[in-house]
Order: C-alpha cells, then sequence, then structure tokens
C-alpha cells in the first residue's frame, strides 16, 4: 500500500542547531529523517508513531521515519524539515537557488522495512 502526497517542507529551530553541532550525528538524523503525516494517511499506510516509510518521486527516494501529526486534519499533505534527506526528492537545479522550492513536493510514500537512509549513502550519492 502507498499512497501519493504533496511534501511541504519547513525550518526547525531543533534540528538547525543539532546540524550546527554534527550533521553526521544520531541526534541530527533523527530531528530530519522525519515526515510528518495526518492521521488518515499514518492509517491508509497501516504504519504508527517511528515506523520506517519509504518516500520516492521520479528524482529519488529514501526511507526516513514516519510521524502522525497533531495538526488540523490534512490528509494528502506531509510535512518534511529542510534537510540533505528532503533535498534528495528534489531536482538538482532547485538544490542550487539559494533557497530552493520546498513547496509541493509529489512523492509516493509507501511502509518500509529497511533502515533509515544515512547520511553516508546519501553524501556518495552527491558525489556520482
Amino acid at each position: 500500500m502507498s499512497v501519493e502526497l504533496k511534501i511541504v517542507c519547513f525550518e526547525d529551530i531543533f534540528q538547525y542547531e543539532s546540524g550546527e553541532k554534527s550533521r553526521f550525528s544520531d541526534e541530527y538524523r533523527q530531528l530530519s529523517a522525519v515526515i510528518l503525516l495526518d492521521k488518515q494517511d499514518m492509517a491508509s499506510l497501516g504504519v504508527k508513531d517511528g515506523d520506517k516509510v519509504l518516500v520516492e518521486n521520479e528524482i529519488s527516494k529514501i526511507v526516513v521515519a514516519a510521524k502522525t501529526t497533531d495538526d488540523e486534519p490534512h490528509a494528502g499533505l506531509a510535512f518534511m524539515i529542510n534537510s540533505v534527506w528532503s533535498n534528495q526528492l528534489l531536482r538538482d537545479d532547485l538544490c542550487n537557488a539559494s533557497v530552493p522550492r520546498f513547496k509541493g513536493i509529489t512523492a509516493r510514500v509507501a511502509p518500509s522495512q529497511e533502515e533509515v537512509t544515512q547520511i553516508s549513502e546519501i553524501v556518495q550519492r552527491l558525489r556520482a
């Protein structure tokens, strides 16, 4: 089972401060490699908080942790923090802008048994 979602990225002060210390730390990964989903979308996917999900579009794919939002219902709309994980879903020309277009990334989300994509793997992708 998968669902197609629009993903909007946002900034988070806690994740930013963690990244200032080390973008290779577990703390940074735990704060950054997350997708925030509506309760209805979580139910449709059959996942609960902390479960891993594959987020994939025509650009790339990543595995992140799912988390339920307490916001007003917003089925079909997900949120991710601006990070190397969310950047994987953007075209290169959008990532090179001083302020990339982090609004309305379309992607399919599905439950995954894989571990969260490690930043070392993302770095290798960028070097290729």
